[in-house]
């Protein structure tokens, strides 16, 4: 049977960090194990390139990047021209980030080929009329959770199938945990206004006088650990926070067996940056992690509330140590369902709902 050739457009791209690039490579890895011939159009982020080089060339399917110039309209120009030339060659186009978004919508002026679309959430934070006539252009939009559907006015929301990220864990990783001695909190992604690691701090002075062996692990690109190294001095919690920057994916599994709940209290900036879903979540979930996640975002999706995990107000400390209370209290059954639950996020159940959009 002749494989179907798809042309995948994302704003970023492995090695370099980032959950929309992460999600990419996952799709492109298993849509080319289902009878998909994929070909990856994206950006080179490094100075000479040669990190891509070295990724691109152990991959299952192509990779064509094109390198960032000044001013930056050149770059869109390249991207416009490269993406004319590939196209040719595929069945069907897939776009993700912002800025492919706007590609597609020029290309399906110009070809009758199916477009599709995956919209994460931040892209979609603002009113953006041209970002709205591209979405109405397409065949059919994918959003990876509920909250990103409810951001879509409601005509485009008649064309939106809800599908989630999915995580990949070694399975010898996954496991149950026992009840623990003491209170390892950990969130893993960028340190930033969105991903919400100052609610935890703000949470810590009220979560040490309850739990007194209380450590806070904050994993990932340290963008904004400044803010939060005087947030913590002014709460007078210092000493309660380890800072581990970015780490190994080995690292990374580490820290989560060794944590007891897993903390993601997002919130949307002024900028409009929202969390999309969450993946992070569902990797500790797969390790017998539960864990505590904002309402009012994608994170909704990402946890089952009083079964893998709780839902909380961010910004309310006092519902935040109830929240922790509860899950200590109930360890060993949050940390085997977080197990179960996260189950139904690996990549091998999640393609399956690719499939059915791409091909239906």
């Amino acid at each position: 049977m002749r494989s179907t050739k798809l042309l995948f457009i994302t704003s970023e791209f492995p090695p370099q960090p980032g959950g929309i690039g992460n999600h990419a490579h996952n799709v492109a890895k298993y849509l080319n194990a289902h009878n998909f011939e994929v070909t990856i159009l994206t950006d080179t982020r490094s100075k000479t390139g040669e990190v891509e080089k070295v990724f691109d060339a152990f991959q299952p399917y192509a990779v064509h990047r094109t390198r960032r110039k000044s001013p930056i309209f050149l770059t869109y120009l390249t991207r416009l021209q490269n993406s004319f030339k590939v196209l040719k060659k595929n069945d069907l186009v897939l776009v993700s980030g912002k800025f492919p978004l706007w590609l597609g919508g020029l290309l399906s002026l110009f070809t009758s080929k199916g477009i599709f679309a995956v919209v994460h959430g931040s892209e979609l934070g603002t009113e953006n009329t041209f970002t709205h006539w591209c979405l109405g252009r397409f065949e059919k939009i994918i959003a990876v959770s509920n909250y990103t559907m409810s951001l879509l006015p409601v005509p485009l929301q008649k064309k939106c199938t809800v599908i989630p990220n999915g995580f990949e864990i070694d399975a010898d990783a996954v496991e149950e945990k026992d009840i623990p001695s003491a209170l390892r909190l950990i969130t893993v992604g960028n340190v930033s206004e969105r991903k919400g690691q100052q609610n935890v701090i703000k949470a810590l002075p009220q979560l040490l006088k309850k739990f007194h062996e209380c450590i806070y692990n904050i994993v990932g690109i340290s963008t904004e650990k400044e803010k939060l190294i005087q947030l913590a001095k002014d709460l007078n919690v210092s000493e309660a926070i380890v800072f581990h920057g970015k780490v190994s994916e080995e690292k990374k599994i580490d820290l989560l067996r060794q944590s007891t709940v897993f903390v993601m209290l997002s919130q949307p900036t002024k900028a409009g940056a929202v969390e999309g879903f969450g993946i992070a979540i569902l990797e500790a979930n797969a390790l017998g992690v539960p864990a505590i996640g904002s309402i009012n975002c994608g994170i909704e999706d990402a946890i089952a509330h009083n079964v893998s995990g709780r839902l909380v107000d961010p910004k309310n400390p006092g519902e935040i140590t109830e929240a922790v209370t509860e899950i200590l209290l109930n360890y060993s059954a949050y940390s085997k369902n977080a197990v179960a639950w996260s189950k139904n996020f690996t990549w091998d159940t999640v393609i399956k709902k690719y499939l059915t959009v791409l091909t239906g």
